[in-house]
């Protein structure tokens, strides 16, 4: 699913990402792989946190990232400027996701996406907050939705 997200993504070159959920920070570190400018990435987990500074370290990007500890969607409050595209992974059961996907649009540049992955029986919103659903692909028991903003946003 990893490959087919960059698929349409496309060409990152100088875009800036925003890896939400970052887990293991895979997501915005094939990112920095594929050209983007920088990735700031918000984990929960110390431990996460600390084996995606390491993860940046060895794959020569540790100057391209930033990683912040945080809860979502309080963490939102900490960042600044807008993100080309917008990467969302929760885990699926996560309580938080739906509100900040709600609270991600002023963070999304005007021709940018937001990728959300999600469990393919889950239906996410249409049009939260100042977005608006572009497509929704599913892949096995995992699907994604992609978004942009809304028109005139």
């Amino acid at each position: 699913m990893r490959e087919a997200v960059f698929n349409i993504l496309g060409d990152l070159t100088g875009v800036r990402v925003l890896d939400l959920y970052a887990g293991t920070g895979a997501l915005g570190i094939e990112a920095l792989s594929r050209g983007a400018a920088a990735a700031v990435f918000v984990e929960a987990e110390a431990a996460a946190c600390q084996a995606i500074l390491q993860s940046l370290a060895r794959a020569g990007f540790a100057d391209q990232g930033r990683v912040i500890r945080g809860r979502l969607p309080a963490a939102l409050s900490a960042l600044d400027g807008t993100f080309g595209s917008i990467l969302l992974d929760p885990p699926y059961a996560d309580e938080t996701a739906a509100t900040t996907l709600t609270s991600v649009a002023p963070l999304l540049a005007p021709d940018g996406m937001i990728v959300y992955e999600h469990a393919s029986r889950y239906n996410p919103p249409e049009r939260p907050a100042g977005l608006r659903l572009v497509d929704r692909r599913r892949y096995g028991d995992s699907a994604i939705a992609l978004y942009r903003l809304q028109e005139g946003e």
